[in-house]
């Protein structure tokens, strides 16, 4: 078959192709739109991208002509290979006028932006073919510019390895990193020992290797320096003591900080002021039940070694935080800080052995400190 008769054929294969289109769209144009809004933004875009991508894929389609025209001589296929794109071109307008006459004879229901769900998918459809399409014809077309120029796959391989890249790649790993013989010049370099079979080679030290022994010998000099000339580093049992050091300051810093954290788990007794400052709130609120000189009334004797809810420093900040009210102590935590709660039962532990003018009679168990 000539040049002249394949196109002759191909221009026949893509009239055959282009009539259903031409049906579709014919058929589409005669049918009013049911419902339809007077502007809908979505579909215009969907269609005007979709009419873009088809001038895309006609300008594709056109310089893969170009290029089979030139490489009539060297791939006969190259005709088969465009008809086949056109092929799919057809198809893929064919399905684009097919979308149209359902866009014009569907009711909308605004699912989409004023688009049904099938208008919708179908008008993605379409694009999504003719982007399909592009991405195979640039392929072809990359295809058969490179055989027109005559590169070949092998001619590539050696583009790609004498690009700059892999030669500056190739230098930094000669200077750097390996420094080692190519295999074609391993006799120059071959000794004469020789051990059950295996040759030794007079191979350089790899440059990485070496920088690394250098960068040690640097840092043993630094060593040396800071901590047995100078003085200035700090050896393993000066750092711990410092790191002791810098912990309790932080723990100070701390305590200082959270100080009015107090519970019944870390309460500890207070100073002597603290206790005056208990005293007063022992006044204020504690006086009518076990009396001002602790020895009971209503409440037990607070003087005694007997405590009913135990006597630890502990064991009282919880009475006095928490309370009993079925016995008739009430919890203070909502009118007292932890603070002022720690206060007085410092205050209530140091009634310890004093002498109440009237004591009740001991109550629950008795304690040792």
């Amino acid at each position: 078959m000539s040049l002249n008769n394949g196109f002759a054929y191909l221009k026949k294969t893509v009239l055959l192709l282009l009539l259903p289109c031409a049906s579709a769209l014919a058929k589409g144009g005669g049918v009013a739109p049911t419902n339809k809004p007077d502007t809908n933004w979505l579909e215009i875009m969907l269609i005007f991208t979709a009419v873009i991508l088809l001038a895309v894929i006609w300008g594709l389609g056109q310089s893969l002509l170009i290029f089979s025209r030139h490489l009539k001589d060297k791939q006969r296929k190259a005709a088969n290979i465009t008809i086949l794109l056109i092929g799919l071109f057809g198809i893929n307008a064919t399905a684009m006028g097919q979308a149209e006459e359902t866009v014009a004879t569907m009711v909308q229901t605004n699912n989409y932006g004023g688009l049904s769900e099938l208008e919708f998918y179908m008008l993605s459809g379409v694009i999504v073919l003719e982007v399909i399409v592009i991405l195979f014809l640039a392929l072809m077309a990359r295809r058969t510019y490179r055989a027109l120029m005559g590169l070949d796959e092998e001619k590539v391989a050696e583009v790609k390895e004498a690009s700059r890249w892999v030669a500056w790649w190739n230098r930094l790993d000669q200077r750097f990193f390996t420094r080692a013989i190519p295999v074609e010049q391993e006799a120059d370099v071959m000794l004469d020992h020789d051990y059950d079979g295996i040759r030794e080679l007079d191979n350089a030290l790899p440059p990485w290797w070496k920088y690394g022994f250098y960068a040690t010998v640097v840092v043993a000099f630094i060593y040396i320096f800071n901590f047995h000339l100078f003085g200035t580093g700090k050896n393993p049992e000066q750092e711990y003591a410092a790191e002791m050091e810098e912990g309790r300051k932080q723990e100070e810093l701390y305590k200082a900080k959270t100080k009015d954290l107090v519970d019944e788990n870390n309460v500890t007794l207070s100073d002597a002021s603290g206790i005056a400052a208990g005293k007063a709130l022992y006044n204020q609120s504690c006086v009518a039940c076990h009396a001002a000189d602790g020895g009971g009334g209503i409440g037990p004797n607070l003087a005694d070694n007997n405590w009913i809810h135990g006597g630890s420093m502990n064991d009282v900040y919880k009475t006095i935080k928490l309370g009993y009210p079925e016995k008739g102590m009430q919890s203070w935590q909502s009118v007292y800080s932890p603070v002022q709660m720690k206060n007085l039962a410092s205050f209530v532990k140091s009634l310890k052995g004093a002498k109440p003018a009237n004591p009740k009679e001991p109550q629950g168990e008795l304690f040792a400190e």
